[in-house]
């Protein structure tokens, strides 16, 4: 089913502001467009678009992202660097987890000392 780029924004959840950039810096590639000019989206665009989306929220740096498009535009003939790829971002995930862990523990630590001093 093909989105008009304000319908693809939607459904991802980002602006079209970001979709704009996301474009500009490489990461959407082969975006059809109508005879007017204008970006028309398909499910699998969206699908990449949300993929994407969602390695940057998880703290993917750009640099990587770029990357990571690039092979995706590369077909199946890289599915080993892609994996490879988001194998590394899932262990830096799992590092960021634990420090955030470690964090929310000193946290609580501070609500207990808090809560004991005004007899809570």
């Amino acid at each position: 089913m093909p989105y008009k780029p304000g319908e693809a924004a939607d459904r991802i959840g980002v602006s079209i502001d970001t979709i704009r950039y996301y474009e500009k810096i490489g990461l959407l590639h082969g975006i059809r467009r109508d005879s007017g000019g204008r970006r028309v989206f398909s499910d699998d665009d969206l699908g990449r678009l949300g993929l994407l989306r969602c390695l940057r929220d998880s703290g993917m740096p750009i640099a990587r992202l770029r990357r990571f498009a690039e092979l995706l535009q590369g077909g199946e003939d890289n599915a080993d660097q892609r994996a490879a790829l988001l194998e590394e971002h899932d262990r830096e995930i799992d590092d960021k987890v634990a420090q955030l862990r470690l964090e929310q523990e000193r946290v609580r630590e501070k609500i207990k000392w808090y809560r004991s001093v005004h007899g809570q």
